[in-house]
């Protein structure tokens, strides 16, 4: 015994080394370390989710080891954003209560925020451009690490303090509670963005309430997402897509073709699949976080995929950016503008290179065209929903299209990858190339199939799996949870198998 409880035992350092911060292992909702954290987590939670004070105080310290988890030192980056925009924030409420101006303040926490996006996103780019320049080494700095989540809470934080402004919400009086809006731990990781007014009721609600109809909505989100996430968009990635665009599955233009079909599957699958299992996670704390994804391929024009696609960002570049920019009370040529430059830097918020200025370029000008559609033809509709059928279905596979075109350019490297797939695809392409494909890749192009036609009925789809979920009970829903985490387990396994690569990290192999 005595032994054990010694730092010399082998268990401990092993411990204290899954406890800390790994960056070969980042914690996300998927790993085993989380899946086990988060059942420890809900036994305290269990007896403190009905005092607020309390709650808040336990979720929030829960979040920020969980961000340690996940980002390590960058911590104390979220710590700063918080503190600042907390002091800012009071400072914007004060101001406005007196009628004072408070534009100074709000333009603080943006230079803050934007410069922290800035330093993180750019400098990489921005070194690689001066030594492209003028030599190799000219700039001998290191490569700067991205912190995971900075993106989110460096708007959800912006959005706060506009909101103080604007007067829509009042600044929260405690710290902690700010804290808790920042760094929620299910959204932490890729969103949703939460609008402030929405959620702060939630955080300072005396208790929480989980129906039974609830907890049979976040299994089925939570089962939803695994499969999406875990499953079709790791497996589509890691046995097509990827070598595909690496050309290692040859130069046929149809792999290409499907490549690129692929990939616009994949981002689909892991971003809306991650944006359940975060819904789901915290509906079962008691906690609504917003619809992310709405079927976003059944879209019609490009104005309704940017209402389908990432609602919570695409909202937030509405409510924060364009409006700001003067929406489109300014004329029709500011309006066109407008669109241009807020999926401009849409873009950029995704990442600082050529490839990304050209994604948000892409959809910018294809908003501003769509508008200028919309005014040219008197009887043309914004939104697919109401269109004629034919028009609605021409229209679906325009937008696809467009769709799976900008799709490539964000997932490329570099223009040179760009011009070998549109190359491959218009001057190597042969339906006699199929039989090899399928037969070299027919289970990433099976799962393929299998996404595509869950995005097709995603609607049904998702209310009938809820409506069952509910109805087999408590025993049932975890016999599906686990039913669910053996089969991600053995997709990983497979994908290990075949790649020598774990498409992602096993439920186990934390421990």
């Amino acid at each position: 015994m005595q032994e054990f409880l010694m730092f010399e035992n082998p268990l401990w350092p092993r411990l204290l080394q899954l406890l800390g911060y790994n960056p070969a292992e980042p914690l996300t909702l998927t790993t085993g370390f989380f899946l086990v954290a988060f059942m420890l987590f809900g036994l305290g939670y269990s007896l403190v989710k009905g005092r607020a004070r309390l709650r808040t105080l336990y979720v929030v310290l829960v979040s920020l080891y969980f961000y340690y988890k996940l980002s390590g030192v960058y911590i104390l980056l979220l710590l700063f954003v918080a503190i600042s925009d907390y002091l800012i924030g009071r400072c914007v409420g004060r101001r406005r209560e007196k009628g004072s101006g408070t534009a100074w303040f709000v333009a603080l926490s943006v230079v803050i925020n934007v410069a922290i996006l800035v330093y993180f996103k750019a400098t990489n780019f921005f070194v690689d451009v001066v030594n492209n320049l003028y030599g190799s080494g000219t700039l001998d700095i290191e490569s700067v690490v991205v912190p995971a989540g900075v993106s989110f809470f460096v708007f959800q934080s912006i959005a706060y303090v506009v909101d103080i402004a604007r007067g829509t919400i009042a600044p929260l009086r405690r710290f902690g509670d700010y804290l808790f809006l920042l760094s929620f731990f299910p959204k932490m990781f890729l969103g949703p963005l939460v609008k402030a007014k929405d959620f702060i009721p939630q955080i300072e609600a005396e208790k929480v309430v989980v129906t039974r109809e609830d907890f049979g909505r976040a299994i089925s989100l939570i089962v939803g997402g695994l499969v999406k996430y875990a499953i079709i968009a790791k497996a589509v990635g890691t046995l097509f897509v990827s070598p595909a665009f690496a050309g290692e599955l040859g130069d046929s233009g149809l792999v290409a073709l499907v490549a690129i079909y692929g990939f616009t599957l994949q981002i689909y699958c892991d971003f809306s699949g991650y944006s359940d299992i975060a819904q789901g996670v915290a509906l079962i704390m008691g906690f609504r976080l917003p619809d992310n994804f709405d079927a976003p391929y059944h879209s019609a024009t490009i104005t309704e995929f940017w209402r389908r696609w990432h609602i919570s960002l695409s909202t937030w570049l509405r409510d924060y950016l364009y409006i700001s920019l003067g929406g489109n009370r300014k004329g029709r040529f500011r309006t066109y503008l407008n669109l241009v430059i807020t999926m401009f830097l849409g873009g950029l918020w995704h990442g600082v290179g050529m490839t990304f200025i050209l994604w948000g370029l892409l959809h910018g000008v294809a908003l501003a065209l769509h508008k200028v559609w919309l005014s040219v033809v008197p009887k043309a509709k914004a939104l697919g929903a109401e269109m004629k059928p034919l028009w609605r279905v021409l229209g679906t596979l325009l937008t696809f299209h467009i769709v799976a075109f900008g799709w490539l350019l964000f997932t490329a490297e570099d223009m040179g990858v760009v011009e070998s797939m549109l190359s491959r695809i218009a001057y190597n392409f042969s339906f006699g190339d199929f039989g090899a494909m399928v037969e070299s890749s027919w289970v990433a192009l099976l799962l393929m199939v299998v996404g595509y036609l869950m995005h097709l009925t995603s609607r049904n789809f998702d209310e009938a799996l809820r409506r069952v979920v509910v109805r087999i009970g408590v025993v049932g829903q975890w016999l599906l949870v686990v039913a669910v985490i053996w089969l991600v387990m053995q997709s990983n396994l497979m994908l290990e198998a075949s790649t020598g690569v774990a498409g992602g990290l096993p439920m186990y192999a934390a421990f």
